[in-house]
């Protein structure tokens, strides 16, 4: 049986979280403090998930980079794919907050938009 300690990201909590496994299949889940960690430890094991952050180049804008994100968590093992699209972006101002810089990131069903407004210089 393999055994796998995880701490829980969805709250302020951090609960420690154990997970013992017999090859794909969960046998238990401890140390949770609520049914969001159990969800949590359950999707980290199967599909871990992540939502992005990061920076992209702003054009003619007030400030030189723009923060964006992406609308929802993407398969961790995606990410250095989509962080790749995301650096060759280079976006002219003005930017508005929640503006759609990526309309589908590395295929994956994804928006990356805007966090911040950046105006034109």
């Amino acid at each position: 049986m393999m055994k796998k300690e995880i701490t829980c990201i969805i709250c302020p909590n951090s609960c420690g979280i154990a997970i013992e496994m017999e090859g794909n299949e969960i046998k238990s889940i401890a140390g949770e403090s609520c049914k969001k960690g159990l969800a949590y430890a359950r999707q980290e094991i199967r599909d871990p998930r992540r939502t992005v952050t990061t920076l992209v180049k702003v054009k003619g804008g007030d400030l030189p980079l723009v923060s964006v994100r992406t609308t929802k968590p993407i398969p961790k093992d995606k990410i250095f794919t989509a962080m790749a699209e995301i650096k060759k972006m280079e976006i002219e101002a003005p930017v508005n907050i929640n503006q759609v810089i990526i309309p589908n990131v590395a295929n994956l069903d994804a928006k990356i938009i805007a966090t911040k407004n950046v105006l034109k210089a």
